[in-house]
């Protein structure tokens, strides 16, 4: 028999890929800086410190639900290897576009995330 948690995290990282792929596709010729992937990484800390701080008590007896929302469906939405790839590609072409990119990732993760954990408090 199949462990719930694993079929939840499976059923979430398909539909979390899926929704990665077809917003990165929407957004990635927009501009220089690989802003489809600065996008879902953006969001995916958003949304993850907002289920964390909205549903962490809530959902702690649902650990196949717990699971396959945090780390099926946001883990695959999110992607720090696309992230890492294009960033190191964009070095040699354009330094700056490059270190923008990375700050943008780095503190604009940060924000957002806080920015989730705020929004998830409010909404108790």
């Amino acid at each position: 028999m199949i462990n719930p948690v694993y079929l939840a995290v499976a059923i979430g990282g398909g539909i979390g890929s899926i929704l990665r792929y077809s917003l990165s596709s929407l957004i990635y010729p927009i501009s220089d800086i690989p802003a489809g992937t600065l996008t879902v990484n953006l969001m995916g800390c958003f949304l993850l410190s907002f289920f964390y701080q909205m549903f962490s008590q809530r959902l702690q007896n649902h650990p196949s639900l717990q699971k396959g929302i945090a780390t099926g469906l946001i883990g695959s939405f999110t992607t720090f290897s696309a992230f890492s790839a294009e960033f190191v590609q964009l070095v040699p072409d354009d330094l700056f576009i490059a270190m923008v990119y990375l700050l943008t990732t780095i503190f604009g993760g940060l924000a957002m995330t806080s920015l989730g954990l705020t929004a998830g408090r409010r909404s108790k």
